[in-house]
């Protein structure tokens, strides 16, 4: 098959309807056609030549050319492609370094193995380039609905036509009732874009929670309009769902226009999702009011957040703990995606048991520690009293105003409190030294003799070994673990420190032993408080 005359003008021909029905330039497929002929015309003249090919746009005809590159003399090493400074000037006036000299050579004759070669090379750079289409065509549409065609189904995975390409709805990604069968209409939202080695991969979903929320805009024309914003999402596909919505009009109800005339529009949004249940919650920035809507049907007695730990405790009356649990753990599991945190539930008479129980706990503290009655310490527990250190430095004044304390009781009470406390500190000083603490990390500032107990006890015996340790090493602190909130016990975490405070000792503890620059420390401290006022 040589390049004539008579098929000069088929090439470009070609080189159109292939482009037409790839949908790609037809450049792209000419650029195509140059490498398979160069390819081809290489297995004739030798893989060593640097042969190319250049194909006329307008005429279609081929041209073929030898290229040759000047090198210095020390590099010369293929005579095939390259030429000297020397050789160059038999070609070029001023031959330079990196110059290039072309020949032309006659077009080659293609045979049938080097035509199959040059076509496969065409087929490879024409998926190369409708590759690169659909890419480009979908990667700006990720997060957004799309409508298709179901082609065929492998392994439980859905293939979808979806116009100008393929894509997948894996079978993880089905909502758990639904089944297909070829030339269905089929809707989905779309998760992902990317490229992988077999090309691009447009991943299809219809239980990712955003589905739903893309299908409210579409129903709901104030979302779509920004006037009523979806806040928070959370599914258990194909059962139930909750999405917490907001208005930025007073004058529109976010909850009654999600919901539409008669329930037309959360019905089309139901239906699309095969009957799935959808409670539709007004969002609320507090996060307590928020979490009681969110656990609606059920009723609320009480709320207690812990920010620290991201846990939230619910207490509810004992004839709704099974309400608010909902069915196999779901409408609690459920709250809990839409508030990002975790929701421990218990029932009044659970609550009031363990209220006893602390209660009974501090009371038998003071008892044993301070040598009274348990009516005595009952009252200081009733008055607020935790622990002996509030019993010994708070102002008598407030000793004074529990009915039945005069002056000397008070006096006595705190002498009492402040003895036991030194004799702990002492022991526990003492228990520190034999467990090897150096004086170093006995009298650095901020730590009490039961801390320095702990932290030998954990093998922290000297102030180095302090200042290696992390903030949350000694405070602890929370860390996420395959999606789940995970507690990392401090050293210090029973004496009330926070990361703060952690922080802080451990750096002047560096700054002590000259491992940190406190200008260098200053100055960062400064460049920080300079991007918080920005």
């Amino acid at each position: 098959m040589a390049i004539t005359s008579a098929n000069q003008l088929e090439l470009l021909q070609t080189a159109e309807a292939v482009a037409r029905e790839k949908m790609i330039d037809p450049d792209l497929v000419i650029q195509a056609m140059e490498d398979s002929l160069a390819r081809a015309a290489k297995s004739r003249y030798g893989a060593e030549l640097d042969i190319r090919v250049k194909i006329d746009r307008k005429t279609g005809r081929a041209t073929f050319a030898r290229v040759r590159t000047v090198v210095a003399d020390e590099e010369f090493e293929n005579h095939h492609a390259q030429l000297t400074v020397k050789q160059a000037k038999s070609y070029l006036a001023d031959p330079q370094v990196g110059d290039e000299v072309t020949d032309e050579v006659p077009p080659v004759d293609l045979g049938r193995i080097a035509a199959q070669s040059a076509k496969q090379v065409i087929l490879q750079k024409v998926r190369e380039a409708e590759r690169d289409r659909q890419y480009d065509e979908f990667k700006d549409r990720k997060g957004t609905i799309i409508n298709g065609l179901v082609k065929r189904e492998e392994y439980g995975n859905l293939i979808v036509d979806i116009g100008r390409g393929e894509a997948i709805l894996r079978r993880n990604e089905k909502i758990g009732r639904e089944s297909y069968r070829p030339n269905d209409r089929i809707r989905c939202y779309i998760k992902d874009v990317r490229r992988e080695p077999r090309g691009p991969q447009v991943f299809l979903s219809r239980t990712d929670p955003q589905f739903m929320a893309e299908l409210f805009k579409m129903e709901v024309p104030e979302i779509y309009d920004n006037i009523i914003e979806i806040k928070a999402v959370a599914r258990d596909p194909g059962s139930r769902a909750k999405i917490a919505v907001i208005s930025y009009d007073n004058s529109i109800d976010p909850v009654g226009a999600c919901v539409g005339m008669r329930g037309s529009r959360v019905q089309a949004v139901v239906n699309e999702l095969q009957g799935e249940k959808i409670d539709i919650i007004p969002w609320n920035e507090d996060q307590a009011t928020f979490l009681v809507n969110a656990l609606q049907p059920a009723e609320v007695s009480k709320v207690v957040i812990d920010d620290d730990a991201g846990k939230i405790e619910v207490v509810v009356p004992d004839e709704q703990l099974s309400l608010a649990i909902g069915r196999r753990g779901q409408n609690v599991r459920l709250a809990s995606q839409l508030t990002a945190l975790d929701i421990d539930i218990m029932t009044e008479s659970d609550e009031s048991a363990r209220r006893q129980a602390e209660f009974n706990e501090r009371t038998n503290l003071f008892i044993e520690t301070l040598d009274i009655d348990e009516m005595m310490a009952q009252l200081l527990v009733s008055e607020g009293f935790t622990n002996l250190e509030e019993v010994a430095y708070v102002e008598s004044d407030e000793l004074l105003s529990i009915d039945g304390f005069d002056a000397d009781t008070a006096a006595e009470l705190q002498a009492r409190a402040r003895d036991h406390l030194e004799a702990a500190s002492a022991k526990a000083l003492e228990n520190a030294r034999a467990l090897g603490a150096e004086e170093s990390l006995i009298e650095f500032e901020g730590l009490t003799p039961q801390m320095v107990e702990a932290l030998a006890k954990d093998g922290i015996k000297t102030l180095e070994d302090f200042a290696t340790c992390a903030d949350w090493e000694l405070a602890g602190g929370w860390t996420n673990q395959d999606g789940k909130r995970v507690k990392d016990d401090g050293v210090l975490e029973p004496f009330d420190i926070s990361l703060e405070e952690a922080q802080t000792m451990v750096m002047t503890a560096r700054v002590m032993l000259g491992w940190v620059d406190p200008t260098e420390l200053e100055t960062s401290e400064e460049v920080e408080e300079e991007d918080e006022e920005a």
